[in-house]
């Protein structure tokens, strides 16, 4: 017992040290990175690849003195298994292994989320003893024995037999007037929260980034996005979309329950298996009821890194060299969902120290990140993006975010902080780089002003990420060379390859989402040009005298790389 008490007291770096995994140049490395700006020290060998996750799970588990237990070699009794239910596994993140003595042990995916034990024992009213398996295998076994879709299924099933607490839910009542105590009350029904909440276990362990609820005059369509791509759920009853969407409101804690006609914006925070997810939650009143679209922020989908955004090595160091620009305007452009605002998170966060100050404005603060002043709008009293960059002058920043120059203000006041020695992050609505210089202009912007400021320009869009579990070498069509407007000798000797569809990508043959780039620097001929008020077409043709890829061909060495597939390049770039 001694033993064990001092094998919790060792700090995690000697435990790591003791198994071989680092030496003591590279924990020293990592306490001086974590002097500097903070954090696990576990995460930071992680992040410099020195060790795995697996490495540390391991580690952690040894410095809590919890058993470390093979999911894959181990037969759990169905009894056990039936112990926790689906929603609670998923939850919580756990798997039961076994039940003796009164005391059921439960294998964790994270050895320091400790509080989940605690909130088992009040939830099955018995002893907890924790363990703890890899992050994979515990998934993996999640994903075996419990079927979100099935209990949703299920749970539907129920329901349309008739279930006691939804006595009053049935299609002649919902088609009534509703009022507000029975909306309460049908929101706050054991079957409709449960429903609810595998709804959304099921889109977030499937990565949705959107989840839409959506009245039709003889349905009631679930929707999820996923990859950029929508895909039905199981159809709950018509009769039930009052019930979903007072449900939904209810847990914003900030919408208006009664309120049907006009359109609502409010926020869900959830977590789930320690880890923070957040719902951006917006109503929009229908012909047959009110439409709700739930916007997912979940941290660990978003790879806030440069090094993993999908950027090729020649234009990392184009980014690179934007970002350390000691002034001036750097824009990424691109339509609504193609991951601008993740790229500048990635930059802010690779300029984030402890002697450069950062301010952010955007509408809405989608994740914050520590030692970053982060600011949103608000436009119900009065706080816009232009007032909002007039005071950050004052409050002495090194660089500044504004989420959108949507107007002539936003643009004067993004021209004004670069003029005065601060770096502009900003977003633009363009189809590609060069038309952002028109678009500048169109607001109403100097062309002298913005030839004296703007830096760089990064156009970008995100295509779906081939599955590797299935992923195939094949023949593509003519037809299908001639889409992306080339032609067979064009692409004789070149590779190229297709998902399969399996079990890991749910047989889409997709899995995930990189993203394909066109990055413009300034130079002097473009500066040239600008000042003589160019045509977007000559922009265009003089980034092409001077190398600059286009969308269209950056998405083509994606597909010779054998990471995404024609189609994917097909539909979200234009040829040129």
């Amino acid at each position: 017992m001694a033993q064990d008490g001092e094998q919790r007291r060792k700090l995690l770096g000697r435990i790591l040290k003791d198994m071989g995994l680092v030496t003591e140049a590279q924990i020293q490395e990592a306490l001086a990175v974590q002097k500097e700006r903070g954090g696990a020290i576990g995460e930071i060998l992680v992040e410099r690849n020195y060790i795995t996750r697996e490495d540390l799970t391991l580690a952690l588990a040894s410095q809590a003195g919890m058993e470390v237990v093979n999911l894959d070699d181990l037969q759990i009794p169905q009894d056990v298994m039936d112990m926790i239910s689906p929603s609670i596994a998923q939850v919580y993140r756990v798997v039961p292994v076994r039940h003796q003595d009164g005391v059921l042990t439960v294998v964790l995916a994270d050895p320091t989320h400790l509080k989940a034990l605690d909130d088992l024992r009040f939830l099955l009213n018995c002893e907890i003893k924790g363990a703890v398996a890899t992050e994979a295998s515990v998934d993996r076994t999640i994903q075996e024995h419990y079927s979100i879709q099935e209990n949703i299924t299920d749970l539907l099933d129920q329901m349309q037999e008739g279930v006691a607490e939804l006595a009053e839910l049935t299609p002649e009542t919902a088609s009534q007037s509703i009022e507000l105590e029975s909306a309460v009350e049908m929101a706050d029904s054991a079957p409709v929260r449960k429903l609810l909440n595998l709804i959304l276990l099921q889109a977030i362990q499937d990565r949705a980034s959107d989840i839409h609820f959506e009245p039709f005059e003889d349905e009631f369509r679930v929707r999820y996005r996923v990859d950029g791509v929508l895909y039905e759920m199981v159809p709950p009853p018509k009769h039930l979309h009052v019930a979903i969407t007072s449900r939904i409101k209810v847990m914003t804690g900030s919408m208006d329950i009664s309120e049907r006609r006009l359109p609502q914006d409010g926020r869900i925070e959830l977590n789930i298996a320690g880890n923070p997810v957040d719902l951006r939650v917006s109503t929009l009143p229908t012909m047959f009821g009110e439409s709700v679209v739930l916007r997912v922020l979940d941290r660990r989908l978003v790879a806030l890194d440069v090094n993993e955004l999908g950027l090729r090595s020649d234009d990392i160091e184009k980014v690179t060299g934007l970002m350390y620009r000691p002034h001036g305007i750097i824009l990424c452009t691109g339509p609504t969902g193609c991951g601008k605002t993740t790229t500048l998170y990635a930059c802010l966060k690779e300029r984030n120290e402890v002697g450069v100050k950062i301010l952010t404005v955007e509408d809405p603060v989608e994740y914050d990140i520590a030692g970053i002043m982060q600011m949103p709008v608000r436009a119900e009293i009065g706080v816009e993006f232009a007032i909002a960059m007039r005071h950050f002058l004052r409050q002495d920043p090194d660089i500044i975010l504004v989420g959108e120059i949507r107007d002539k203000e936003t643009g004067d006041m993004a021209i004004q902080a670069s003029l005065t020695g601060h770096v502009v992050f900003s977003t633009l609505h363009t189809n590609d780089a060069p038309t952002a210089i028109t678009r500048l202009i169109d607001l109403g912007l100097e062309p002298y002003l913005i030839n004296a400021t703007l830096e760089g320009i990064v156009a970008q869009r995100l295509v779906r990420k081939i599955c590797t579990n299935c992923k195939e070498e094949y023949e593509p069509t003519p037809e299908a060379v001639l889409s992306l407007g080339l032609r067979p000798e064009d692409v004789k000797g070149k590779r190229f390859y297709r998902g399969r569809g399996c079990d890991r990508c749910t047989n889409i043959g997709y899995l995930g989402r990189v993203g394909i780039f066109e990055i413009l620097v300034i130079n002097d001929e473009l500066r040239e040009l600008m000042l003589h008020g160019a045509s977007t077409q000559e922009i265009r043709s003089a980034c092409r005298r001077f190398g600059t890829r286009s969308l269209r061909q950056s998405g083509l060495l994606a597909i010779y790389d054998g990471v995404t597939t024609i189609e994917e390049v097909s539909r979200g770039t234009l040829a040129e």
